[in-house]
């Protein structure tokens, strides 16, 4: 059975302290597939690009299972593209451009070979458009994870409410959970959304790590320390792609399980930032994954003797 992944797939053009591009590559459905494509072949690609698209991503997205025939590509439209940028602390950004182009039109449809699969990711998209994607398959998913935020919450929370009670798992910020569930505690946050639908929250915490909540179940993942940190941008996607990359490959929807799969996605989200784009995603192997997920693990095992 197969993964499907919604989102964007287009343009950024970035500047951070450390640096600046032009445009790049992005989108949360190319950060999150890339990295997804490290765990689980059977990957099927829902997104909208215009005719200015490189051909060779699509390519090279191919080689690595992802199956691209839900893109549609609108002939006469340029891609969706985002300029930002980063503070000194990179946890804030400012927004230069954003230009919707295709994606102002973006109504998915389903290949019929993608309705009966098992896992689905929604990427960060209208509330409207997640749901469309949710009744276009003919079987409910074993496991459909979301992502949002305080846009939606602020222009659609009606639709956003309507999708929260079809999904399994919500994939959000702290401030985001904040704002969605009026609590200031986010383990009041996580119990309150837990309300709205989903039975398990993630809540990322940036470089603080991130929570995983499950009825009165809660487990933290640290975030590794890095000395080089070049670009932020879609390491909440990435994450994202680890998490339900790791969840399709075991086909394991357990919480025990889901424990594991938030250090997958932390530890693919500090490869994310130590190059612009999705650069580092495309050059790691699973060696490099394996001896991630280590550091990861020794960051937080220790022995004690209790006295």
């Amino acid at each position: 059975m197969s993964l499907v992944i919604v989102g964007t797939m287009a343009f950024d053009a970035i500047e951070t302290p450390f640096g600046k591009t032009d445009k790049i590559i992005g989108g949360s459905g190319v950060y999150a597939a890339y990295t997804a494509a490290h765990h689980t072949m059977d990957i099927q690609q829902v997104s909208i690009v215009g005719y200015d698209f490189p051909k060779e991503e699509m390519e090279q997205l191919s080689s690595r299972g992802v199956n691209v025939d839900g893109v549609e590509i609108v002939a006469d439209k340029k891609s969706f593209f985002w300029s930002g940028k980063y503070h000194m602390d990179m946890n804030t950004r400012d927004t230069l451009v954003t230009d919707l182009n295709v994606l102002a039109d973006f109504n998915p449809v389903l290949p019929e070979t993608y309705r009966n699969a098992e896992f689905v990711m929604l990427g960060n998209l209208a509330p409207k458009t997640q749901q469309s994607v949710i009744e276009q398959m003919h079987e409910r998913p074993r496991l459909i994870i979301m992502d949002t935020m305080n846009f939606w919450m602020n222009t659609a929370m009606n639709d956003l409410k309507v999708v929260l009670g079809m999904v399994d798992a919500l994939l959000i910020n702290d401030s985001e959970a904040r704002e969605l569930s009026g609590e200031f505690s986010i383990v009041k946050a996580a119990k309150k959304i837990m309300t709205m639908g989903p039975k398990y929250v993630i809540i990322k915490k940036g470089e603080h790590g991130a929570l995983l909540f499950h009825d009165d179940g809660v487990f933290y993942a640290p975030a590794l320390p890095l000395e080089d940190v070049f670009d932020p941008t879609g390491a909440g996607d990435t994450f994202a792609g680890g998490f339900i990359g790791h969840i399709a490959r075991t086909k394991d929807v357990s919480f025990e399980n889901m424990k594991t799969a938030i250090i997958v996605g932390s530890a693919m989200a500090s490869f994310c930032v130590e190059k612009f784009g999705p650069q580092r995603l495309k050059e790691i192997t699973r060696d490099d994954i394996s001896k991630r997920i280590a550091e990861f693990v020794d960051l937080v095992s220790f022995d004690i003797a209790l006295v």
